[in-house]
């Protein structure tokens, strides 16, 4: 890619910059262009959209999102020490590249993107599953963005897509399953970053529906979910006992076994049972 841009190669703008990965920002550097290119290619056409990148460090993905032909790119970076090597990938693509010096957790992204947005980024571990959380439960819906390509730890992915009967299975499934469409794209080795991490990493593809995929109040889902699964070794007629008053009558509307735990149950009958219980 240097050749393409113009610019160094990572480990260059590393040396150069005096930059180094902090373990209390969630940093891993991933500094094969190649791989960078990749991800950006996940998320898809990016010549008719705005993209927003967290975390971008020395500017890898950012890179790869300019290359790939972003209209333009937001990149959102909490450490001050890499803004110097990403004011240089702004002036190699002048107008395209803005960044800010924030907290993405603070910051509101929408007055800087015009839609069609994506998300595209390498999170900080510390702070990747809350903000996908915050993406999916905004104020009203359908959000600021069109689609999430992001990379967690491996764990984390497969929560996202797992299915009922897994082990990983819980609520991060339902939340991201009801309001839109995830699938791991790609999956990388600690080997990859520097320093390496101790687990491996993996890309998710979220794409939004216009419309949660069954028809709940999300506020009783939230509920009966959360009940469901921090207690999730036992029957829901106990696990749910605090829910709502006659809760096995509840169980028994939605199709649900009132023996049968959180983990055996699809999303389409948790709304079920969210419906049941709004219903009083």
């Amino acid at each position: 890619m240097s050749a393409i841009d113009g610019l160094p190669p990572l480990r260059a703008v590393i040396a150069q910059h005096g930059l180094s990965a902090k373990k209390q920002l969630g940093q891993n550097f991933l500094l094969d262009l190649n791989l960078t290119a990749k991800i950006a290619r996940q998320a898809g056409d990016l010549s008719g959209a705005d993209v927003l990148e967290i975390g971008p460090g020395p500017g890898g993905l950012t890179r790869g999102l300019l290359a790939e032909g972003a209209r333009r790119v937001l990149a959102v970076e909490k450490d001050a020490r890499c803004l110097p090597a990403l004011a240089e990938i702004a002036a190699a693509y002048p107008g395209r590249l803005e960044v800010i010096n924030a907290d993405a957790l603070d910051l509101d992204v929408t007055a800087h993107l015009t839609p069609p947005i994506k998300v595209v980024a390498n999170l900080p571990y510390n702070v990747g599953t809350e903000l996908l959380i915050r993406w999916l439960t905004p104020a009203a819906w359908p959000p600021f963005w069109d689609s999430l390509t992001l990379m967690f730890q491996k764990e984390v992915a497969e929560r996202i897509v797992a299915r009922p009967g897994s082990k990983a299975y819980g609520r991060l499934a339902l939340l991201v399953q009801w309001r839109a469409e995830a699938r791991i794209v790609m999956t990388l080795p600690p080997e990859a970053f520097t320093p390496a991490p101790k687990v491996h990493s993996a890309v998710v593809h979220v794409t939004r529906r216009e419309a949660p995929l069954y028809p709940a109040d999300e506020r009783i889902l939230s509920r009966v979910t959360a009940a469901g699964f921090n207690q999730r070794r036992k029957m829901l007629r106990a696990s749910l006992k605090g829910v709502a008053p006659d809760i096995e009558r509840h169980l028994v509307t939605a199709g649900i076994p009132p023996t049968a735990r959180a983990e055996e149950i699809s999303l389409e009958a948790f709304c079920a049972l969210a419906r049941s219980i709004a219903a009083g």
